[in-house]
């Protein structure tokens, strides 16, 4: 199978899945049966997402720099430990291999165990010749590198596990969004895309804001008035519900607009239902806390340029990651080059 084929066909899967119609929609409906947090809604939104990516210019531009290595096909295989917080999550690690001409090996999370394989069989049916480069198991084996995504206790144990192999392990990270005083109603409007797509269970949701010292919580409040609808999912509404209760036992000062707890805090990870805050003076004082926590953050939301090395996005983007923006800022590309 040439990078030829390879390219032609991932950039048709994308018009393959969509145009299936009542086949997806029985795909759809499987994923939330078996999980209740992948909603239709959520999960067509992951769909898209990531068959947006597989546009045949982007991905000859993406892979460019390395196909002459990656041209010919490799006798390697990549085992591929998947997330599944959040549907589909585990699929850019799945391209990067394949265009790159590995075989791979996919242990999927019980949580999304049906539409990475859905999107794979297909890919299978467009090309036949994947069929022997693919493989769905309960437990890897005869690997040669490792891509795992887990929490951090889980790092430690795949640090451990594969330390005899190149490998790239993930741990827990956030995103965290910057607020200015000119940014305006609209900013904080696309911002609530980024707290409460995937109901803030994605590594690239936004867990912490960065406000202006003496700004107007109601203007974010009624900015992110219309995500209030999250609140009718049960699974959703009973985290809040539990940390609400918590706060007020506990007498913890909180802001609550009934769907959303606002909580001053100087930790990045915040519980669900929760987006923890900070007030600033001096937009160099964010910059320093920033480079200190820098490892903690999967990218930054806002309109402030900072000098921080860390993926910044624009407001209403953090979910919407491209080619080249990857988990934890480590290029797959380059690690697969690097172990060919």
């Amino acid at each position: 199978m040439t990078s030829y084929q390879r390219f032609t066909a991932l950039s048709e899967l994308k018009q393959r899945i969509l145009s299936q119609g009542t086949a997806l929609d029985d795909i759809i409906t499987a994923a939330h049966q078996r999980n209740p947090w992948f909603t239709p809604e959520q999960t067509r939104h992951a769909i898209h997402a990531n068959l947006d990516l597989l546009n045949q210019v982007d991905l000859e531009n993406w892979i460019k720099p390395y196909l002459g290595n990656f041209a010919e096909l490799s006798d390697k295989t990549v085992g591929l430990i998947l997330a599944g917080n959040i549907p589909m999550v585990g699929f850019h690690d799945v391209l990067s291999c394949l265009i790159a001409g590995f075989k791979i090996q996919i242990k999927a999370s019980s949580d999304d165990k049906i539409l990475i394989p859905y999107i794979l069989n297909e890919l299978i049916d467009i090309e036949p010749e994947f069929q022997s480069r693919i493989s769905i198991v309960d437990k890897l084996s005869n690997f040669d590198l490792i891509i795992a995504t887990g929490s951090n206790n889980t790092s430690r144990y795949f640090d451990y596990y594969f330390r005899n192999v190149p490998h790239i392990i993930r741990k827990n990270r956030n995103g965290i969004a910057v607020v200015s005083k000119d940014d305006s109603k609209e900013d904080l409007q696309k911002l609530g895309s980024d707290i409460f797509d995937y109901f803030g269970l994605g590594c690239r949701n936004v867990s912490k804001i960065f406000f202006p010292r003496g700004f107007n919580y109601t203007t974010f409040f009624e900015a992110i008035e219309s995500f209030s609808e999250i609140s009718n999912h049960y699974k959703y509404n009973n985290n809040y519900e539990y940390n609400k209760a918590i706060y007020l036992v506990n007498g913890d000062e909180h802001l609550d607009n009934g769907f959303l707890l606002l909580k001053r805090d100087e930790r990045i990870a915040s519980p669900l239902g929760v987006v923890y805050y900070e007030e600033y003076d001096d937009i160099d004082q964010v910059k320093r806390r920033l480079a200190s926590e820098a490892e903690n953050i999967q990218c930054l939301v806002g309109n402030i340029d900072m000098d921080a090395k860390i993926s910044k996005v624009a407001f209403g983007e953090s979910q919407q990651p491209g080619l080249s923006d990857y988990a934890d800022g480590v290029n797959i590309l380059d690690f697969l080059n690097a172990n060919r």
